[in-house]
């Protein structure tokens, strides 16, 4: 065979090994693009169904608009609130330092003329006593029936009276006056 005829035939065999992968080649691109053509296909099947949603959407952010407008100056308006608030809390703790200062001191201060009021009388107490002595007449005594210095008879119905009930208004609601005779009692209702 001449070299021709074998060239001849190789290509002849190349052409038709080319004719068949373009063949093979036109067949998958036409799948392929059957599946692209039901592809675009679905996607304009799913923009024509948003398209009612978008207008839907537009409108309601159109509606929504002057809300948005409105919601900027209250939010400034709460803000300004908020600066107001923290400045009244300052101001009120303040006062409250201050209140709680006073009262301490007040405190302090009613202590103090408490002791002083309290050794004056104790300083009273202890001169009269060293005066009277300690026979000085126990009906004169004046007091109540749970005081030490309170008077005998005064001690002795509170003794017969239990400890848990209230004390009789004759006992807790009676002045006593001292008049001519030593020991003399009388009654007066009490003021209240």
């Amino acid at each position: 065979m001449d070299p021709l005829q074998i060239v001849l035939i190789v290509v002849a065999v190349a052409a038709v090994w080319a004719l068949v992968e373009l063949a093979l080649l036109a067949r998958r691109s036409r799948d392929a693009v059957g599946n692209l053509d039901r592809a675009v296909s679905d996607i304009n099947d799913t923009l024509a169904e948003a398209k009612p949603v978008i207008a839907k959407l537009d409108d309601t952010l159109e509606e929504l608009q002057p809300a948005v407008q409105r919601v900027e100056p209250l939010l400034a308006s709460a803000n300004v609130a908020v600066d107001a608030l923290s400045a009244n809390l300052v101001e009120v703790e303040a006062v409250v330092r201050d209140v709680s200062s006073f009262t301490g001191t007040a405190v302090n201060a009613k202590h103090a003329a408490r002791g002083v009021a309290d050794s004056a009388s104790d300083a009273v107490q202890r001169l009269l006593g060293k005066r009277r002595g300690r026979d000085a007449a126990p009906e004169r005594a004046i007091g109540q029936g749970d005081a030490p210095d309170a008077s005998p008879a005064v001690d002795d119905a509170a003794k017969g009276a239990p400890a848990d009930s209230p004390k009789t208004p004759a006992a807790s609601s009676q002045y006593f006056t001292y008049g001519d005779v030593a020991g003399e009692q009388e009654p007066e209702a009490a003021h209240e």
